[in-house]
């Protein structure tokens, strides 16, 4: 099993995206460094639109995590409501 990661600038933008993830990602790993914080999934990990709107209280466009995106690593799947980084095998 591969780890697949995504990194975001660590400010109060993202916070409620990287608290999204965790939410959803149960086996997601979390690195907070100064300036960054990353996320790592064993295999799989998926940004749910649905789940950062309960965290804001407000509907979220989830093409706004590219703002505060520095890296990833990993198969981009992406729709209206999902974006999913993963190893295909």
């Amino acid at each position: 099993m591969s780890n697949v990661f995504i990194a975001f600038q660590h400010n109060e933008e993202s916070r409620p995206v990287v608290d999204a993830i965790v939410a959803d990602n149960p086996g997601a790993m979390v690195v907070h460094s100064p300036g960054l914080v990353k996320i790592d999934a064993p295999d799989r990990l998926t940004i749910r639109r649905a789940t950062i709107e309960e965290q804001t209280g407000r509907a979220y466009d989830l093409q706004a995590i590219q703002v505060n995106l520095v890296t990833l690593s990993g198969h981009i799947d992406e729709d209206d409501d999902q974006f999913t980084l993963s190893w295909r095998h």
